[in-house]
């Protein structure tokens, strides 16, 4: 099977990284360059009633890029709408969003679709958790009790999003109950014209996740492609200008993870306020 490019991006509703003006077409074109499979966006405008250039955004950047698409809205306001989407290459063969707001000032929602990659189902959660640690834990915690209750162990699955996760809390939550890890811990650190990322240099045999609390963030040890263990931690994506927060994450569970890297420069560090993640995975 061959490779499977996944994109996790939070598009700032098609508005620059200041909000000062439109970069949805800006935004189009970048992603047009990169030949995505699978799109897994958050903040994306469902509904626009006073600029149509920002309305509909899931079925814009779909039409563009010739990809399916699914879309959940979690905030409905008075002219607009806005949530997460996820846009395929491959057949999506059916959806669900489900609402996890931890309170009234803060819509949030899982996306959950399953696609179908040659003949085998994969499970596609977009996310975008809240600002508050406390809701941040109950939300995983749904999240993990959604993918207990509705994904089989033996079939692929990928959560990507904003975790809004700046001090690596979440991360021993997925490798422990869930048997998931980000992306980046599979790779060794390389340097790419996009910017700082990382490649699989040889199959690992195992990971091993277990955390400690060190300062401000946990740290999860695993081993490394040559065998010895190192501490990983998620890249910085936010702000994209001067990435200094690690909110932005690919989590998967089934799949060789062959590249990953953070993109940024021009044009993704004037897009919007997150850079984004480019991921290549590969079914076994």
């Amino acid at each position: 099977m061959g490779i499977i490019r996944v994109i996790s991006y939070n598009i700032h509703k098609g508005r620059t990284a200041t909000g000062g003006r439109e970069s949805l077409e800006e935004l189009k074109l970048g992603l047009y360059g990169l030949s995505p499979d699978l799109l897994f966006l958050q903040e994306v405008q469902g509904r626009n009633d006073q600029q149509a250039t920002l309305d509909a955004q899931h079925e814009s950047l779909a039409a563009v890029l010739r990809m399916r698409n699914a879309y959940g809205c979690n905030a409905v306001r008075e002219f607009t709408d806005h949530g997460n989407a996820l846009l395929s290459r491959y057949p999506i063969l059916h959806h669900e969003n489900e609402d996890i707001s931890d309170h009234r000032l803060e819509q949030r929602g899982l996306l959950h679709a399953v696609v179908d990659i040659e003949g085998r189902p994969v499970h596609c959660i977009v996310v975008h958790l809240g600002l508050f640690g406390g809701g941040r834990a109950r939300q995983a915690q749904a999240l993990v009790d959604r993918i207990h209750r509705l994904v089989p162990d033996d079939e692929p699955l990928l959560i990507a999003g904003d975790f809004n996760d700046w001090n690596n809390k979440l991360a021993p939550i997925f490798v422990k109950q869930l048997g998931l890890y980000e992306v980046f811990s599979f790779a060794s650190m390389v340097k790419g014209k996009t910017g700082p990322g990382f490649t699989l240099r040889q199959p690992m045999s195992w990971l091993r996740g277990w955390s400690k609390q060190d300062g401000s963030e946990i740290h999860t040890p695993q081993l490394g492609v040559d065998g010895n263990a190192r501490l990983t931690l998620p890249p910085r994506t936010f702000p994209a200008a001067f990435p200094f927060l690690r909110l932005d994450r690919i989590y998967q569970r089934g799949f060789a993870v062959r590249t990953a890297k953070v993109l940024q420069g021009l044009p993704w560090k004037q897009i919007s306020d997150h850079a984004p993640i480019l991921t290549e995975l590969e079914l076994p």
